[in-house]
């Protein structure tokens, strides 16, 4: 397959979890990508692992400069800048997120800064470039299905589900306005994911229990980063080029299941 040929990808926060199976996927369909991470072990991991077609940066998503540097760098190995996949986020939990009469403001922000903040950063970021380079591109930001769809009992941290709120009115309002411009920006929604900020809730039986019943495609489980890869795969490709400001879920069914408890 090569749905990809000739497309340059950057991934904000593609050296571990979604983003790096992602990347695995990317360059299966022909593509060049950089990668951003926040940590050097898994910025050299993701190198070594995705060899030639790949420049694995290491950067802190919240900084300004840091999408700017990987755009650039895309451009300057690769020739030119075609999508921004945003996946850099994280549960603000230890941060001090939470339900609302426990939730610190230091909390509030952090989580903000990281799933929202980062976010804003890189799309701006890609749009001047794309805007510059008189070119069309695709963006997908990584939301989430508590960004809608809540699930009080175990997943409570409402900083976050703001934030992932917000993240679909930004792409929606941002969508709207560079649509003129070839500009695409949609989001993918994942509900529970066997990845690194998952682990809370993907080691504690009472909460995989749930997910049995709460995601029941597939036998009812946990999902995986390989089941976003194609859906990120078409939104990249010039197979999306006629869609833009959309949400797609993918959660094994959460949003139209009840769980049990």
């Amino acid at each position: 397959m090569s749905l990809l040929k000739n497309k340059n990808i950057v991934i904000i926060g593609g050296t571990t979890g979604l983003g790096i199976s992602a990347a695995k996927a990317f360059i299966a369909n022909g593509a060049n990508v950089v990668v951003v991470g926040r940590n050097e072990e898994s910025v050299h991991e993701a190198q070594q692992l995705l060899g030639n077609n790949t420049i694995a940066l290491s950067g802190d998503a919240t900084n300004e400069t840091t999408a700017i540097t990987a755009i650039e760098t895309c451009i300057e190995k690769f020739g030119s800048f075609n999508g921004l996949y945003h996946v850099a986020g994280g549960s603000g939990r230890k941060m001090g997120d939470g339900p609302l009469h426990e939730l610190t403001l230091e909390g509030w922000n952090k989580t903000m800064d990281l799933n929202l903040t980062s976010l804003m950063l890189s799309n701006q970021a890609a749009v001047k470039k794309f805007l510059q380079l008189k070119t069309n591109g695709t963006i997908l930001n990584m939301g989430s299905v508590l960004g809608y769809s809540p699930s009080p009992k175990y997943f409570s941290t409402h900083a976050y589900a703001s934030a992932k709120a917000a993240i679909i009115g930004f792409s929606k309002s941002i969508a709207a306005y560079y649509a003129k411009d070839n500009i695409r920006v949609n989001v993918i929604a994942p509900a529970l994911v066997e990845t690194p900020m998952a682990q809370r809730a993907a080691n504690d039986e009472e909460i995989i229990n749930f997910i049995k019943t709460k995601q029941p495609l597939d036998g009812g489980r946990i999902g995986q980063p390989e089941d976003l890869d194609g859906l990120a795969v078409y939104f990249m490709s010039d197979a999306s080029r006629f869609t833009t400001g959309q949400v797609v879920a993918v959660d094994g069914g959460w949003d139209v299941s009840e769980g049990q408890y």
